[in-house]
């Protein structure tokens, strides 16, 4: 049976309060529009959209330890839809991973910050990332090996809604179900668009929820994936189901945070122009002379 979680091995959470909370996810997001223009290339839409459930996350509900990456008693976290890793090499530095100044070499050549996710590189990355669809079955292998070694440990599998259309992940929802995963953890960030148009227009996928009620998961659905209240209240629910698999969906804006990127195919991997970057990171709070 999975045990109730802690933030690190003292037990201690990484942002105390709401303020402290909310100052994180806005400076994620700075570092996710300054990594991306520097390298005039990144995911730019689905890093923002994702921001607030991966620091509520890291902050109030994963067992990890940033001194101790390989803490055998850590949950293990897999970025499915991989190439949103500036949101996770953003957090990852925030929370001491590794430095923050490295944030600055994405997608350089020779880079541990490659655009989609490698094991180890950096500290904190528990998988290597590229086609979509395999994370669920990534994580099913990682949690079901724990189970066999006596480890209580969760493991959260981040996924988008395009994503849902690749075939492997209903044959690890389904695996999932058949074993009993407990602990495997799947948060769905639907935020209605894949690559360069919307979700809908690309696949059907809906009703999402009871497709993974039909397939033997515990769901929960409709949360408000930028409350970062509605968040830690599914995803501590979410870590408490017993006996079955658990998925969380997630309702979320791509672009979130930037009023031109908000809702827009045009930023799913593309950069902001010179001006917009100005405008992107006013809108993020930041003062145009902190800018130079």
């Amino acid at each position: 049976m999975v045990t109730d979680t802690q933030r690190g091995p003292d037990g201690t959470s990484f942002a105390t309060d709401d303020a402290d909370l909310d100052a994180l996810i806005r400076r994620i997001r700075q570092h996710i529009v300054r990594m991306v223009f520097e390298a005039s290339s990144g995911h730019i839409g689905g890093s923002m959209s994702a921001a607030e459930i991966m620091s509520v996350l890291y902050t109030r509900i994963m067992r990890h330890d940033p001194q101790r990456p390989d803490w055998p008693e850590r949950d293990r976290f897999v970025m499915s839809k991989g190439h949103a890793t500036p949101v996770q090499y953003a957090l990852l530095a925030e929370l001491g991973y590794f430095p923050v100044e490295e944030l600055e070499t994405f997608r350089a050549k020779g880079t541990r910050l490659q655009g989609h996710s490698v094991l180890g590189k950096p500290p904190g990355v528990e998988n290597s990332a590229g086609s979509l669809g395999m994370g669920l079955s990534f994580g099913l292998g990682m949690r079901l090996s724990a189970r066999l070694a006596g480890a209580d440990t969760r493991v959260w599998v981040l996924m988008g809604d395009g994503e849902q259309n690749e075939g492997q992940v209903w044959e690890a929802a389904m695996a999932a179900s058949h074993h009993a995963a407990e602990g495997l953890i799947a948060l769905i960030d639907k935020n209605g668009i894949q690559n360069d148009d919307h979700t809908a227009s690309t696949m059907v996928t809906e009703p999402l929820d009871s497709k993974y009620e039909s397939f033997g998961w515990a769901v929960r659905s409709g949360v408000d994936g930028h409350d970062t209240g509605a968040v830690e209240e599914a995803l501590r629910w979410a870590s408490e189901v017993r006996g079955q698999p658990a998925c969380v969906i997630f309702d979320t804006v791509k672009g979130r945070g930037v009023s031109f990127m908000e809702g827009n195919p045009g930023f799913h991997g593309a950069p902001p122009s010179p001006e917009q970057y100005e405008q992107a990171l006013a809108e993020l709070g930041v003062t145009p002379e902190a800018q130079q």
